[in-house]
């Protein structure tokens, strides 16, 4: 009997089908849907008995999915159900998208099956930056010194603290869509310019930490309890020197790392503690060898750096979503690891 598997994903996404080709070649049954399409080009439904007993179906087309026969659901880049084109009044359409979410995420959250990368509420939990610095700090790794604020005092004194050695980053959101425009908002080294504007973070939080100096940064993907880890030269290009996502494909060096035993587990620990079954985690690496916690990321790609290091990453997270089969299957007891 083969592995039934739900892909929530958006048009597009090339590391979802990638996965998804790996599992229909094992024999796995994979339904992909985006959550967009409901209601007006899917149909969701629930039926209970008198007695408790529960059916619950997708449609599209003349296709019907029993959700109840789900092994495995990949919450991997689920956008929001969306109204028909037909509603047309902004009022009618927000009431009729909340009425959707609030049916379809319901039903998504109980499916008796494995959540990858965990449940919803865990990856919105594990996705706020705060959470993650406080854990990953408990679980013994070093942080660089961190202030988040509106208080442009408290900004100032940072500041003075380190020298004027600090960058600035987004709290939860890169990117930023307005109409035909979008603005990306990446680590930037704070400067003169962000002190005469201090008065300006009373409008809106910032993450301000520390610079740390790197000989490499680290990308480390870890897939249950199995740990990927790949250097990035990030210091070969100025342009890749603050934050490695401003990509110098020409000049930027990849390689394979092996992590010490200690770190690799830290970093199994940290995701599972987070209620996760994958994560895609930054470190640095110090000129004199100390490995510094940044931030993980419970939906973040993975095929650029496979591709760069032949790291199995899609094979590993396609055999952890079979293993949905398995029913009974439970995170790992962490004095296990």
């Amino acid at each position: 009997m083969s592995t039934e598997i739900l892909v929530l994903t958006q048009p597009g996404d090339t590391h979802a089908d990638a996965v998804t080709r790996r599992l229909v070649a094992s024999g796995a049954r994979v339904t992909t849907v985006d959550p967009a399409e409901f209601p007006s080009a899917a149909t969701l439904s629930l039926r209970l008995s008198s007695t408790g007993a529960i059916r619950r179906t997708l449609q599209r087309g003349d296709e019907c999915v029993d959700l109840d026969r789900i092994d495995s659901v990949w919450f991997r880049r689920p956008q929001d159900p969306r109204a028909h084109d037909e509603i047309t009044d902004p009022a009618v359409r927000e009431y009729v998208e909340q009425e959707c979410e609030a049916f379809a995420g319901a039903l998504w959250d109980d499916l008796d099956a494995l959540a990858v990368p965990g449940t919803r509420s865990d990856i919105r939990l594990a996705g706020r930056k705060q959470i993650q610095l406080r854990l990953a700090g408990r679980l013994g790794f070093e942080l660089p010194p961190t202030l988040i604020t509106t208080d442009p005092d408290a900004f100032l004194d940072f500041w003075d603290e380190h020298e004027g050695r600090v960058v600035t980053k987004p709290l939860q959101r890169s990117w930023l869509i307005r109409g035909d425009e979008s603005f990306a908002r990446m680590a930037e080294p704070a400067s003169t310019v962000d002190i005469a504007a201090a008065e300006s973070m009373r409008l809106c939080p910032l993450i301000v930490q520390a610079y740390v100096p790197k000989r490499v940064e680290l990308r480390v993907t870890v897939v249950g309890t199995r740990v990927f880890a790949a250097e990035i030269h990030s210091q070969d290009s100025n342009h890749t020197r603050l934050d490695w996502r401003c990509y110098d494909p020409s000049t930027t060096r990849y390689g394979v790392h092996t992590l010490p035993d200690d770190v690799a587990r830290r970093c199994v620990l940290l995701v599972a503690e987070l209620g996760l079954r994958y994560g895609a985690i930054d470190l640095i690496l110090t000129p004199d060898g100390r490995y510094v916690y940044l931030e993980v990321n419970p939906s973040g790609q993975w095929l650029w750096i496979e591709d760069a290091t032949g790291l199995p990453v899609t094979a590993a997270i396609a055999d952890l979503l079979r293993s949905g089969a398995d029913r009974h299957l439970t995170q790992p007891a962490i004095g296990a690891l």
